[in-house]
């Protein structure tokens, strides 16, 4: 590929995922059990002004909802990114390795404890309880990965811890005896619904701080995707930049959890599209070609699970899970004919 053709490329590709995200973005605003028309939509929006109903599903509903699954979206694919780097593994991701599901343990239970005393967990609370078990499964993952060379057999492990801290979850709150940990339910399998404008702006703001960092490491990145020595030599401390990588990546994928419990397959599945679409491994790229995928991909999800069955709601995960494991399937089969 010529350098005149790749840039060629990498244009058209920035702008058909901008594209993509406004089409879904809009599609969302415009989907829900109550129908208004774009010129009602736009009112509402941009003139603050409309009927009193609709006024609340736009501002209060659909576009807190909307901007939680652009912020969370990208930052799940680029969490799975950052922690394929790190493992030099494609189908490696938050939930694939039990990240998310150590995240949604170590939630669950600081909501039944403040549930049970009838007080509020605020956001940062929620994200500082997800990232403790995001580092506690991550431990488990790295005490594991020193022991096992086969890449294939670190992710089964990961998988292992993930359903020890689902079924722990589970117990905790099918056995709980107050309504509201009962409802907790719909978060554990994951979901968006209820998200307010409180949490949008600390996802944001967490997001937003940690996406600078991660852009921040693109030519370390692109240094140790040669190998650990080439890195070296080119003047990373490669110790410091994995305990960076695995900081950031748990940081963002317990952001996700925090606010919209686990979501499977999106860490692994969006990344390789993008990956795909744009034919390049160049991080400078690839990151913010993640943010977008992730957050798109995200968008679409949560519009079929929305509006399939409505007024009935299928969780993130499920949908997820339909469309992003048929791409780690793939991955996986691909990786096999190359050995």
């Amino acid at each position: 590929m010529t350098q005149k053709t790749g840039k060629s490329r990498y244009w058209l590709s920035f702008t058909g995922l901008f594209l993509v995200l406004a089409v879904f973005t809009v599609w969302n605003i415009n989907s829900g059990t109550i129908e208004l028309s774009l010129r009602e939509i736009a009112r509402i929006i941009f003139q603050r002004q409309g009927e009193e109903t609709a006024f609340h599903i736009i501002w209060e509903i659909r576009l807190p909802r909307i901007i939680a699954c652009v912020v969370l979206g990208g930052a799940l694919s680029v969490s799975g990114f950052l922690l394929q780097t790190f493992f030099a593994n494609p189908i490696a991701g938050p939930f694939e390795l039990g990240i998310s599901s150590g995240a949604k343990l170590v939630v669950a239970l600081l909501m039944i404890s403040f549930l049970q005393k009838s007080k509020t967990v605020g956001s940062a609370a929620m994200i500082l309880a997800a990232f403790i078990g995001s580092m506690i499964s991550m431990a488990f993952v790295l005490l594991i990965a020193r022991k096992v060379r086969n890449m294939s057999m670190l992710i089964v492990s990961g998988v292992m811890i993930g359903y020890i801290c689902s079924a722990i979850t589970d117990f905790l709150v099918t056995f709980a005896d107050d309504s509201n940990i009962v409802n907790l339910h719909n978060w554990s399998l994951g979901s968006f619904s209820g998200i307010s404008w409180e949490n949008v702006q600390v996802m944001t703001g967490v997001v937003a701080v940690s996406m600078i960092f991660t852009f921040f490491l693109s030519k370390p990145i692109s240094a140790y995707q040669l190998g650990e020595g080439y890195a070296q030599s080119m003047g990373v401390n490669v110790k410091v930049f994995r305990v960076t990588l695995i900081l950031l990546s748990s940081v963002l994928s317990a952001c996700v959890t925090a606010f919209a419990g686990p979501i499977s397959f999106l860490g692994v599945a969006a990344p390789h599209l993008v990956k795909s679409l744009l034919k390049t491994s160049k991080p400078i790229l690839v990151i913010p070609g993640c943010f977008l995928g992730g957050a798109a991909f995200c968008l679409f999800c949560d519009l079929i699970a929305r509006t399939v069955f409505a007024p009935s709601e299928l969780s993130i995960s499920s949908v997820t899970a339909i469309f992003g494991a048929p791409v780690v399937i793939y991955i996986m089969i691909r990786k096999k004919q190359k050995i």
